[in-house]
Formats: C-alpha cells, structure tokens, sequence
C-alpha cells in the first residue's frame, strides 16, 4: 500500500514547498483542453455524464434501504438519476464499522492513497465538469475548473497541510533526563495519530466539490472516516468523488465504508439527523448563516468548521484608470451571477464622486459606468452564457424580483437565453438605507450606495464585515494612505481585501496554495481554508512510553 505514497512523493513534495512560499503553482491543468487532458477526453467525459442520466448511480456495498434523486439542471431537463439513501443510524454505524482498519493505517498509508485518488479524480474532470454545469448552473468552463482542477487543488492543499502537521512530531523518542552522579532516567517514547471520530462533510448547491474538498481530504488524511452528505439538488459531483473515493479503498484492502454517501431529499431530509447524532465527532458546512447557526447549536461535542453567508463590498474612492475598474467590477457582478460566496453585492461611492483619468465623475455616473460596463460584457449572447451561466436555485429569481423595490434601479436583471438565468440587477441606495444593503441578498442582485466620502465607505464595510460576515472586499483608491488604513479595517474586521484590481484577475477569485480562504474572524465563516487550524483538530497524538533497560 505504500506504493501510492512513494509513487506520488513529488506531488506531495511539491503542494508542501507550495503552501510555505504561496506563490502560483498548481498540478492541474485549469483549462479544458485535450492538450492536457487527451484529445478525446472532452468527449469521453460528455459520454460518461449522459450515461448517468437516467440511472441507479452504482456505489458498491454502500448501505441503501431507498433510493433517492431529484436533480433537475438549471439548463431543463431533469438528470433522472438515483442514489442509494439510508437512514442517520445505519449511515454512522457504517462508518463506525469501517473506521477502524482506517485509523490504524500510517499516515503516508492515507495520504498516498488521497493522492491517488486526487489524480483519477483529475482524469475525469470532463466528467465532472459536466456533472458541476448541470447541477449548479455554472457555464461549462466555470464548472470544469470550479469543480474540476480547482477543486482538486484545495483537496490536494488539505491533505499537504494534512501531512505537516502530522508530521511536525516523531512517532518516536528517546527521552533521557541526567540524574547527576546516578544513572540517567532513559523512556522510550511512542506517539500515535490518533482521529477524532466520524466526520460529516455538509455540501452547498452552487460549489459541491471547490466547498467540500477540502473537509472530506483533511479529515480522510488525519485518519477519520466520511459521511458526505450533499445537497439534494447537486448530489451527481459528489456521488462521483464518493464512487472513486470508496474504489480505490477497496483496491487498497480498506473498507469502502470509510466513506459513505448521505444521498436524501427534499421531503426527507437526512441532516439534522446526522449532525445530533452522538458519533459525529466533525462538521464540515457550506451554507446560510441561519442553518450554520442550528449546526453550531446541535452538533453536540464534534468540531464544527463552516462557511456561511456574508456581504461582500467594493469601495470605490478614485481611480486611474476608470474604464478598467469599470470592467473588472462588471465581470465580478456577472460571473456565475453573483453566486459565489466571494462575489461583491455592496459598492460605496461617496456622494459627491470621485476623481478619475477621466476627470471628475459624480456618483450617478460611477454607478452608470458600472452598468454600462456591465452591458458591454454581456451583449454578445454566447459570451453572456459564458460569463454569467444559468441559477441553480428558483428562489433567487424571486429574490431579484423583491430587490428592484429596496432603491433606483440603475441597471435591470433580464433573462438570457437558454436555462433559468437573471442578469445583474444593479440599485442604487443611500448609505441610510442598510435594510436594503446591510444583508446578502444572494445572486445577480448589487446595490450602489451613495456615502459621505471614500473613509464613510471603508467603515461602512469593514463594519459589515465584522458584524454581518465577509469573505472578500475591494477597494479603488489612489491615496497610499487611505489605502493603509482600509488594509488595517478590513484585516481587523476579518475580511481579505483586494486594492485597485483590473485585468484578468478579479475579487472573487481564490487561489489554492496562495490564498487563505476565508479567515475565520466574521461570521462569514469559523474556519479558513486551509490553515493549520483547519486540519490540526481533526487528530491528537496520544503516547505510550517504557523505560528503556540496560
């Protein structure tokens, strides 16, 4: 078995020197093409997802006592897939069962095995891909670097981080204290990784596998067994992690129940069942800060790390290069329309406008920009799918509805062709009007909001961030000062900024093995992936010791 760690050292080796110099560097190719992946990959991929459809999805001996599956692609048809589905009790009881013979293997033992897995996962990333647009509504490139190699690289960024801190102790010493003129005291020391228990990995709709990788590697390399337990209507991403996942145990001599697939639905929901049950030792969660609340308040004595809503703001203080800022806050508004959990929703400008190369500017002409921009981005009709592609859950479309009514609209949300899909709508608001702003309202739906000057803005936001939860923030300045100061409110208020961004690099964008997302400071989230923190709780070393005789 330890053939896979040594066939896979230099990855690891290589994610390792990644994670201290966090710099660019990843293993999997982000761009979907044959050059990388085989020139008959893209169609083998679409082969393999239209033979899912329709069918029972095979997971091998995985407890099953009903099927479920109701998927419906934001793009129309339904997927039309079944899944193996089991009760909490029988679900826990399985990974109990199996969790052992897991435990007890050594460490390199589990990460070489992860490693593999990560690879073949990366093989299908066509598949996946496919799996990710119909799913969650992403456009097929978004899904297939989303769900696919990026997601691939924050597993991969876990199970690294995974491997230091197991390794940051010897599994064995020789501890020898002198006694002076008698003989010294010598004890041989053992110490052993020893994990917390069962864990459970709790998916979101819109990111199944970029969300969910990183709990479900951590806590698999530290030696714990997995429920995962995705979101009924994107079930297909992490069925096909679990499928892969469970074979490669079986051809390692482990159990395949060291991971288990917590299919439910709608009607029946299966969650809260597992989150109080006892055995559960470990919360991984992506969702609403209402359910993340119930999940902190019930999981009884497991560790809970989640990622939750928050309120992502720009503050737009003066710029050099306005037609660039413009652009660059248009891609982000439109990007998989506003639902990722980094995409901006609040953009301060103060009243009374800002100086730009364009010369001075008033408030409505900033926010005018932004949804001219926003036009130009989206007129060619294929390139809008692209950008902007499809909504994953009816309930935003309501939600955009209800937002025209909270100030002046500046730009309306409109349909695209093909799939349930919404524009950027864009509000423009007084700073007194935080019943409108000062809450996610999650999808295409921004608000620009007018501000006494550039430090009301920061303040505004970095205030929001400590008390509503924020993941990013941006800011668009030309004053070195201001820009200082915005760095110190918005680290204080546990928010990563990013300062004056144009080009193809834009705020909702987070980088494995560069950047810590989410910094676990606001009630955006209580974990960062992935630190330390992150992975270090998951095991415990516990010793034995003996003296050593002469």
């Amino acid at each position: 078995m330890a053939s896979l760690f040594h066939r896979h050292r230099t990855l690891l080796e290589q994610a390792v020197a990644a994670l201290g110099d966090r710099g660019f560097w990843s293993p999997f190719p982000e761009v979907p093409s044959g050059k990388f992946y085989g020139e008959t990959a893209r169609e083998d991929g679409q082969t393999a997802y239209q033979a899912r459809l329709g069918a029972a999805f095979a997971l091998p001996g995985h407890p099953e006592s009903t099927r479920v599956g109701a998927e419906v692609s934001p793009y129309g048809p339904a997927l039309g897939i079944t899944y193996p589905s089991a009760d909490a009790a029988t679900l826990v009881a399985a990974s109990e069962s199996a969790s052992s013979a897991w435990a007890a293997a050594a460490p390199d033992t589990r990460v070489g095995l992860l490693l593999e897995a990560l690879k073949r996962l990366n093989a299908m990333s066509f598949e996946m891909g496919n799996a990710v647009m119909h799913t969650t509504g992403q456009a097929f490139p978004m899904a297939f670097q989303a769900g696919g190699p990026h997601a691939q690289d924050r597993g991969l960024e876990a199970v690294a981080t995974a491997w230091l801190e197991m390794s940051r102790a010897p599994a064995r010493a020789v501890w020898e204290k002198p006694q002076g003129k008698a003989d010294p005291i010598v004890i041989e020391k053992h110490w052993r990784i020893v994990p917390r228990g069962v864990a459970l990995a709790i998916g979101c709709q819109t990111f199944p596998t970029w969300n969910s990788y990183p709990g479900i590697f951590a806590s698999l390399a530290t030696g714990n067994s997995v429920i995962v337990k995705p979101h009924p209507g994107a079930t297909l991403p992490l069925a096909l992690t679990v499928a892969v996942l469970r074979d490669l145990l079986a051809e390692e001599g482990f159990p395949r129940d060291v991971v288990l697939l917590a299919a439910d639905s709608a009607e029946a929901p299966v969650t809260k069942d597992l989150v109080r049950h006892p055995a559960i030792r470990i919360v991984d969660y992506t969702g609403s800060n209402a359910f993340g609340a119930w999940v902190r308040e019930n999981a009884g004595e497991a560790l809970v790390y989640t990622e939750e809503a928050g309120v992502n703001s720009i503050v737009i203080a003066g710029v050099d290069a306005f037609a660039a800022m413009c652009a660059n806050v248009a891609f982000s508004l439109s990007l998989y329309s506003g639902q990722m959990c980094t995409a901006p929703q609040d953009i301060f400008v103060p009243w009374d406008g800002i100086d730009t190369d364009e010369g001075r500017k008033s408030f409505d002409e900033v926010a005018a920009g932004i949804a001219d921009a926003v036009d130009q981005l989206l007129a060619d009709p294929d390139r809008a799918a692209g950008v902007a592609g499809a909504i994953a859950n009816p309930a935003t479309i309501d939600r955009v509805a209800d937002a025209r009514s909270l100030g002046r609209v500046v730009r309306d949300s409109a349909p695209l062709a093909g799939g349930r899909s919404a524009t950027p709508l864009i509000v423009a608001v007084d700073a007194a009007d935080e019943a409108a702003y000062g809450e996610e309202r999650f999808g295409p739906i921004a608000f620009v909001i007018a501000v006494a000057d550039a430090d009301d803005g920061i303040a505004r936001a970095a205030a929001l961030a400590m008390h509503k939860g924020a993941i990013t923030a941006a800011l668009y300045d030309t004053d070195e000062a201001r820009i200082l100061r915005a760095a110190d409110a918005f680290a204080r208020a546990g928010a990563n900024l990013s300062v004056n961004l144009t080009g193809n690099i834009f705020v909702n964008q987070s980088a494995a093995f560069s950047d810590f997302h989410v910094t676990g400071l606001n009630p955006s989230g209580n974990a960062s992936l992935t630190d330390s923190a992150f992975v270090a709780g998951r095991f415990a070393r516990a010793m034995w010791r003996r003296p050593v005789v002469a």
